[in-house]
């Protein structure tokens, strides 16, 4: 990996096309800023809403494992449980931003605590974040915490065995069984080559903070209580995760351009999804399916995303995408530059050329 001050250069200067960008914003850009000011009184309720209820949940489980339970019990109470951890991650996600709370000490303690909790080493992780959200939808800057998205061009050129492992990458299984088991418990235990000490601490705070709570179940209810519990809801907040994230960014009509023609605005507006869902499944998400309006204005918590989307009418603009569109979405590997939408690997079928 490049020195991190070589990696960043192109950042900046997304960055940098993207405060020009907003001084030229239209009104109601503008009238969506009051949005972004944190509120206490709902941050601290969203703790106690998500937190306690975890907590909760996590000693019924660890209580049925010990009475003997059939394991379909245990499995059946992970799914609330897995919810419950998706909507920490959301608030660990909002301290990224540093919208969570107003106070920026305060951000970075709950950030690294749901960081524990929810494997995710925090300052390695708001780092790579952020830069996603500089740079997203831009094709010439690919690979800062994004779904590694080819070309219809690059996949058709690209030599055998690179065509055969993005196959398997973009494999559903691949994607969202083992993609999330990978990345949450073995790949966020290591930081990456080039990176400051603020993110190799986080990491290192991290991987002892879910030591010391490992050993100390391990002396009160036992390692396999514990492993029968964590794992299954690690794994399926893992999957729900990694699946609003790829919806996301991953529908037919995104946004990708090259660096000269990127526009942060459209890729933002056009490039990210207004995924609406039921009711309860927009609780457990924290709003984060209003994707359009966090991209534009990330320093919106997302207590308040709702009531931005309600009172500024130019953002109800995007079509939303409901369950079962998004559903089609795993159909589409590809972006075609000609046709500038997402295509699936049957649309690479040509006489006489073998795709695969």
């Amino acid at each position: 990996m490049a020195d991190i001050t070589t990696a960043l250069r192109p950042v900046q200067g997304a960055e940098e096309r993207a405060g020009r960008a907003r001084k030229a914003m239209p009104e109601w850009f503008e009238q969506s800023a009051r949005f972004e000011r944190p509120h206490l009184g709902r941050a601290l309720g969203q703790v106690a809403d998500s937190v306690l209820p975890y907590l909760a949940l996590w000693a019924v489980m660890v209580a049925s494992v010990r009475r003997g339970l059939p394991y379909w019990v245990i499995l059946a109470l992970a799914v609330p449980a897995s919810g419950l951890l998706v909507r920490i991650f959301i608030l660990f996600h909002d301290c990224a931003h540093g919208s969570f709370f107003a106070s920026r000490r305060a951000n970075t303690l709950l950030g690294t605590v749901a960081g524990i909790l929810t494997f995710t080493p925090f300052q390695d992780w708001r780092r790579d974040h952020n830069l996603h959200h500089a740079t997203a939808g831009d094709l010439d800057r690919r690979g800062w915490g994004d779904v590694t998205t080819l070309t219809v061009e690059e996949y058709r050129t690209a030599p055998r065995w690179k065509r055969l492992s993005y196959r398997a990458y973009r494999n559903p299984f691949v994607m969202f069984l083992l993609g999330p088991f990978y990345l949450f418990v073995v790949k966020f235990r290591f930081f990456s080559p080039g990176t400051a000490f603020p993110e190799r601490a986080s990491v290192l705070v991290t991987d002892l903070g879910i030591i010391a709570l490992t050993a100390l179940a391990g002396a009160t209810v036992g390692f396999k209580t514990y492993l029968s519990v964590q794992l299954p809801v690690i794994l399926l907040s893992g999957t729900w995760g990694v699946w609003l994230f790829y919806v996301q960014h991953q529908f037919e009509r995104a946004y990708w351009a090259r660096h000269e023609a990127w526009d942060p605005v459209k890729a933002s507006m056009q490039g990210s999804s207004h995924y609406k869902l039921p009711r309860v499944l927009q609780w457990f998400s924290g709003n984060i399916g209003l994707h359009h309006i966090h991209h534009v204005r990330p320093r919106i918590p997302n207590y308040n995303l709702q009531r931005c989307y309600d009172e500024v009418p130019a953002l109800q603009s995007v079509e939303p995408l409901t369950f079962l569109r998004s559903l089609r979405s795993l159909r589409l590997h590809l972006w075609d530059e000609r046709n500038r939408r997402m295509v699936g690997f049957r649309a690479l079928r040509e006489p006489g050329r073998d795709a695969a």
